[in-house]
């Protein structure tokens, strides 16, 4: 409708920031001494395979979430919030630039910035104020009566609906809208979008970027590269 909002709506995780940050609380949580070592060193075993390719990301990514939860119930709010902390303090500024420089000219032209995340609210929330994000959505693990209880929304189970609340919440509209994500559970968010942006894509989510003709964009060390597919088949859009 006329006088709605544009918005542009961006994953964090691999996207924004260069690492997972939900990873990276349960790194900051096995240092601060709330992890048991050995526990630890079944998420660093996992990730080693991944990293010589002998295994899937998502394999070590279940075995992050499996300790974690693990772990979750023994947890103050304080101990959480310190390792939420230090984590965003390491990594807010290790960012892609195309992305970055993005959400920096989309503010500019008074764009409504949303940010969905499947790592926790709570990180989600200091990467959104530090990045002037209007709103933000993550995961929420419940924490009722001075402790975790072990349930939990996570959000990157649902990114689509999720989006809609923000949209409706905001009064915004879709036409123009702006999606950038890197795996396939963006998937469902993007396609609800006009203007999706496959960004380093994962593969499931690069198949199905290409059998859509979305924009795709590669970031390597100093290089950006844009794909734009062009009656199905994709040209440099750009370089830099």
């Amino acid at each position: 409708m006329e006088g709605e909002k544009r918005f542009a709506v961006f994953d964090i995780d691999g996207t924004l920031i260069r690492w997972q940050l939900y990873h990276s609380v349960a790194d900051t949580l096995a240092r601060l001494g709330h992890i048991d070592p050995q526990l630890h060193q079944s998420i660093k075993d996992a990730r080693m395979i991944w990293k010589r390719r002998e295994g899937q990301f998502s394999d070590y990514e279940r075995q992050v979430v499996d300790v974690y939860d693990k772990v979750i119930t023994s947890l103050t709010r304080q101990q959480f919030d310190a390792a939420a902390k230090a984590v965003f303090d390491e990594y807010k500024d290790q960012v892609y630039t195309y992305t970055r420089d993005l959400i920096a000219k989309l503010k500019k032209d008074r764009c409504l910035l949303f940010a969905i995340s499947g790592s926790q609210t709570e990180i989600v929330k200091l990467i959104a104020k530090y990045y002037s994000f209007d709103d933000y959505a993550g995961s929420v693990y419940e924490y009722r009566n001075g402790k975790f209880t072990g349930a939990k929304d996570v959000a990157a189970w649902h990114k689509d609906k999720a989006l809609k609340e923000l949209v409706a919440k905001h009064k915004a509209g879709f036409a123009g809208s702006i999606a950038v994500g890197d795996s396939h559970s963006d998937i469902k968010m993007m396609e609800l979008v006009e203007r999706p942006i496959a960004f380093n894509p994962e593969g499931r989510l690069f198949g199905y970027a290409v059998k859509k003709g979305w924009k795709i964009v590669v970031e390597r060390k100093n290089v950006v590269y844009e794909l734009e597919s062009d009656n199905g088949k994709y040209q440099l859009a750009s370089s830099g």
